[in-house]
């Protein structure tokens, strides 16, 4: 993904979910996934697609088991 490509998906996140801190990072070698951040914390990985001229990003969010709270009476 080029810089631009970054900055308005960037920009297009912060304001569809009203949060600042998310922060796209390009991967450091050409064809490494781009990682998204919330405030610093890995959240997911963004995806850019081409197909017959259109092109669509998809977020794939990860969350871990240990990382969701425990709910009162479970």
């Amino acid at each position: 993904m080029t810089p631009p490509e970054i900055a308005r998906v960037e920009a297009y996140l912060r304001a569809t979910f009203g949060n600042a801190k998310i922060r796209i990072e390009p991967g450091k070698k050409r064809g490494a996934p781009v990682e998204v951040s919330i405030g610093g914390e890995f959240i997911g990985v963004l995806h850019r697609d081409e197909d017959e001229g259109e092109v669509s990003y998809s977020l794939n969010i990860s969350i871990l088991e240990e990382d969701l709270p425990t709910l009162a009476g479970k």
